[in-house]
């Protein structure tokens, strides 16, 4: 029989937070009679998250929780996706392990889908970010650009954190692409999304796997992912260059036949060489991230690859396969 709200939670290295946000959901959702189905998806984890599970697992076997263990790392997109393909609920909520993201938050999300018919999806964004100037500025570029970029909206501050009906679960899990980048397909699959603000909590175990290069990889993901503007902007690039090229070669001609001019010539080659190689590096490397792309998604491997799945109401496991 499905859930009235399944929750997927990626878990990478969370072993002090796994129990927790697990009673904190029943604490939150059981008293106003909501049944609930609770996916924690264990990433490759190397702390210990694993077993935690499992003891978890065994020691709930009222079919509440189901557990999806990776052969490996395979990212928190793939995980999100993992989560979702195992999900039997009329609505799916994706929180964090850490609490950082409360689910009283969540709770409220679910009654303004109940209050609110006309909306498939409720996200939440951060009002007012707890984080560095210089990590905000470049969040606050990123945003900007990408909007300029994408035919699609990307809320600025809107996070995974958000819950959604069953059809726009589906939506999601129909996007098979291997690069994923969930902000994006949020976006990319329509449906009628409802934005509450809310404040961000502090870790309850743990630190952060996030930092400035992870989301700057991240950010190039999404811009790769959702837009050819990149590639737009190389061609444009090598027209003016070459039209520059051009209309110097005709001014050095011009000084040089016809007034006599003496041009010297180490200095200046040297540096339009250095400036051109640089340029054309540049747009290889544009080019080289697409292809890569294509490349893999060529392959047609699997998004992740299970190594057991541990559900059901008699504390069975089963193995599942690759996705």
């Amino acid at each position: 029989m499905p859930k009235n709200l399944s929750f997927v939670i990626p878990c990478y290295n969370e072993v002090g937070n796994v129990e927790a946000i697990f009673s904190a959901i029943h604490s939150v959702f059981d008293p106003e009679g909501i049944t609930l189905e609770i996916v924690m998806v264990n990433d490759g984890s190397k702390d210990g998250t694993r077993e935690k599970l499992r003891e978890l697992f065994m020691a709930h076997p009222d079919g509440s929780l189901k557990v999806v263990d990776f052969s490996r790392n395979f990212g928190k997109e793939a995980a999100i996706f993992a989560g979702l393909s195992h999900a039997t609920g009329e609505r799916v909520c994706i929180i964090d392990a850490d609490l950082q993201q409360r689910p009283e938050v969540a709770l409220s999300m679910y009654r303004i889908l109940d209050e609110k018919p006309e909306y498939d999806c409720v996200a939440a964004y951060q009002d007012q970010r707890k984080e560095g100037k210089v990590l905000s500025f470049f969040k606050n570029c990123f945003y900007r650009l990408i909007n300029r970029m994408c035919d699609i909206d990307f809320i600025q501050g809107a996070s995974d954190f958000r819950m959604f009906r069953r059809n726009m679960a589906d939506a999601i899990l129909s996007v098979k692409e291997y690069h994923r980048f969930s902000k994006g397909i949020f976006s990319w699959v329509g449906f009628e999304t409802f934005f509450m603000p809310y404040e961000v909590q502090e870790r309850a175990s743990g630190t952060s796997k996030w930092n400035f290069f992870k989301l700057f990889a991240y950010a190039i993901d999404g811009i790769i992912g959702y837009s050819t503007v990149p590639l737009r902007i190389s061609t444009v690039l090598g027209v003016l260059l070459s039209i520059f090229a051009v209309v110097y070669m005709i001014v050095l001609v011009i000084k040089t036949l016809i007034l006599g001019i003496d041009v010297p010539g180490y200095v200046t080659t040297l540096g339009f060489v250095l400036l051109l190689g640089g340029i054309q590096l540049l747009i290889l490397g544009i080019l080289g991230e697409y292809m890569a792309r294509v490349y893999i998604q060529g392959k047609d491997r699997p998004i992740y690859i299970v190594k057991e799945v541990l559900e059901g109401t008699e504390n069975d496991s089963s193995a599942d396969g690759e996705k």
